[in-house]
């Protein structure tokens, strides 16, 4: 159904005024019904009303799409205003209103104004077009530009029915990011939303930390027309082998659903090709760069590493919170049965944090026969093996390469499996079957083992260089790099700047007879961490006036959020006003940062936020440095946003 079917000249006004989003409603309200459109006007108004409730239909840029639904309407229709002087809506971006189309739709199956929403949302993306309409000086005119945008962007009446099949565009998505803690489910939802607004049926399958989640079956994706993967990690790509794909950053989900949506109804998404790896990811109308394809596969490490390190970790840090340092200073946290056992398991559980780094990376670049050479790789790393003390092997004589050791078995391990394929591909088809359990982990582990021993004298070097560095900083220079680790926490929440800074923390907590200068790290980087979701909240509920009523309601989470070291709580605020967010949490972390340090604050658990801070040492003064550093950066928040008027 078009546009121009449902409005009329009666139905429009082009100089009309409103003191606020309420009158503004009635007034669209009262053009709607002298269309005869309205059965009910006082119950259709309430349901309006009752949208606006569940959330703003100001999209931004002056935009506002209100709707309405039920047996109240008589027959589906269209009202529009151009407000000159702009009315508050609590839009998206807190701009006033100035251009507004109200719809009403009955109480039908065919979801009418869903269809409507979807073709005023991709017309009103245009600028030129908007601001035609605000300019226009009859109601004619206003419907002649509407007409002749329709047209040219849908075509004639019934050629986008006939390609989206009678039933809306068939599109299936596939979100996931490197921790799968909140951008995999943010872009989810996201995709989920900008679709229902826009007529679009939408199936997304997230792959997150808790695993696959409603995922995609072989039937759906032969039917769909186009297929969004928005993944910062390796996810199975084979099944969309021949299917129009787009693949993305997952941030592009949260961020811009509606240019991924445009791409696949028009038709712009290449085919995707399997190329043999399951686990590829890579547009083929947009070549990856190398560098986000190491990010891509390191993540992959990481995002498998977590549950040892953070499981494990908080088990140590327990160890050593029910032990009784008196009773053998040099055997502390074995000391009591309990603390002996925390410490066992605990302890068992971080010592796979290597291996399966290691691991991983290398499954992301070589598939499955990648996972065995990385891991060896991981543990030869860990273990520290070199030609000289293989005969004579013992802890006294071990040159360990600890994390950038198992980085670097990892990425090689991947290589190792590429370079073996192509060595392979020239044996006979016969040979096929064997390749993956007999050449591959033979070959592969050997080459590992020569390489990994043969380097690790030399990265065991570095790796000790870095950590006697690390020892020996002390006053300002410790403070510095809190300040910079906290601060990183804050770039870009849960990017590759906050990931870098979170990684380099738990690696501190690797090191061989870590000290106070190893877990002052990781506090500091916890911290950072904690900071921007707090600040937020904090500034939602001193300073009111500068957010909309729905983001003070997010607000609130945030503490939440904060308190649970989950720093993409912040994302939404930041993604809406960037330059004045993440400004504010970036100077409130690196000043908790720095406190940290400043009181010798040590964490030896890599996760946990407020939860841990029984194992945290000096565990007040954290606190201290934790609320001045959201105080901060509250009222540095407060202080860049304007009041809403």
């Amino acid at each position: 159904m078009k546009i121009v079917d449902l409005l009329n000249k009666n139905s429009i006004c082009l100089e009309a005024k409103a003191a606020d989003k309420a009158e503004a409603i009635r007034k669209a309200v009262d053009l709607m019904n002298k269309s005869g459109n309205i059965r009910d006007i006082k119950a259709y108004t309430a349901s309006v009303l009752k949208r606006e409730e569940e959330g703003t239909t100001g999209i931004g840029e002056g935009i506002a799409i209100p709707h309405g639904k039920g047996t109240s309407v008589a027959a589906p229709g269209l009202s529009a205003m151009v407000l000159p002087e702009g009315v508050d809506f609590d839009a998206l971006d807190g701009e006033p209103v100035s251009l507004m189309f109200l719809i009403a739709a009955p109480e039908t199956k065919d979801n009418v104004h869903l269809e409507v929403l979807s073709r005023l949302s991709m017309l009103l993306m245009d600028d030129a077009f908007t601001v035609n309409l605000r300019r226009a000086k009859t109601a004619g005119e206003f419907l002649d530009y509407i007409e002749k945008a329709e047209t040219a962007k849908f075509g004639k009446a019934g050629e986008e029915s006939k390609k989206a099949g009678g039933d809306g565009y068939q599109i299936l998505a596939v979100t996931a990011c490197p921790t799968g803690i909140a951008h995999t489910y943010m872009a989810a939802e996201n995709l989920e939303n900008k679709a229902k607004e826009r007529g679009i049926t939408i199936k997304v399958e997230t792959d997150g930390s808790g695993g696959v989640k409603n995922a995609l079956s072989r039937e759906e994706i032969e039917r769909a027309d186009c297929i969004i993967v928005a993944a910062d990690k390796n996810i199975d790509m084979a099944r969309f082998d021949g299917k129009p794909v787009i693949v993305t950053k997952v941030a592009d989900g949260i961020h811009k659903a509606d240019q991924l949506f445009d791409r696949a109804i028009e038709g712009s998404a290449g085919i995707y090709h399997y190329s043999g790896k399951g686990s590829e990811v890579r547009d083929s109308n947009e070549g990856e760069s190398a560098g986000r394809k190491a990010y891509k596969h390191l993540m992959n490490g990481v995002s498998h590493m977590l549950p040892f390190v953070v499981g494990g970790g908080i088990l140590i840090a327990l160890a050593f919170l029910f032990d009784n340092y008196e009773i053998n200073p040099a055997n502390f946290g074995m000391n009591t049965p309990l603390a002996a056992f925390f410490k066992t398991v605990g302890g068992q559980a971080f010592g796979f944090m290597l291996p399966v780094l290691a691991g991983f990376i290398a499954m992301s670049i070589g598939e499955r026969p990648g996972l065995v050479v990385g891991f060896v790789g991981g543990v030869l790393a860990s273990g520290g093996y070199t030609f000289s003390n293989l005969m004579n092997y013992s802890e006294a004589a071990q040159v360990s390469s600890g994390f950038l050791g198992a980085l670097l078995a990892g990425f090689v391990g991947g290589y190792i499996i590429e370079l073996l394929r192509k060595i392979f591909d020239k044996l006979p088809a016969s040979l096929e079957g064997i390749k993956p359990v007999l050449l591959y982990p033979v070959f592969g582990i050997l080459m590992m083992g020569v390489f990994i021993i043969g380097v690790n004298p030399i990265v065991g070097a570095l790796n000790s260089g870095l950590n006697e560095f690390m020892a020996s900083m002390s006053g300002v220079s410790k403070i510095v790099l809190g300040i910079i680790l906290a601060g990183m926490m804050s770039v870009d929440m849960g990017g590759p700047f906050n990931k870098a800074a979170y990684v380099f923390g738990t690696a501190q907590l690797t090191v061989a007879e870590a000290g106070p200068e190893q877990f002052q790290i990781m506090a500091a980087v916890m911290i950072g961490g904690m900071v921007p979701p707090l600040a937020i909240a904090l500034c939602t509920t001193f300073f009111k006036n500068r957010f909309t009523e729905n983001e003070r309601k997010s607000g609130i989470v945030n503490y939440v959020m904060g308190l649970s070291f989950i720093t993409e709580g912040a994302i939404p605020f930041a993604a809406s006003d960037p330059l004045r967010v993440l400004p504010s949490c970036i100077v409130g972390s690196a000043v908790a940062g720095a406190l940290s340090m400043l009181f010798e604050c040590g964490l030896r658990a890599p996760h946990g936020g407020i939860f841990v801070i029984a194992v945290i040492s000096n565990p007040l003064m954290y606190l201290l440095a934790l609320v001045t550093g959201s105080v901060v950066g509250a009222l540095l928040l407060a202080a860049l946003k304007k009041p809403k008027v």
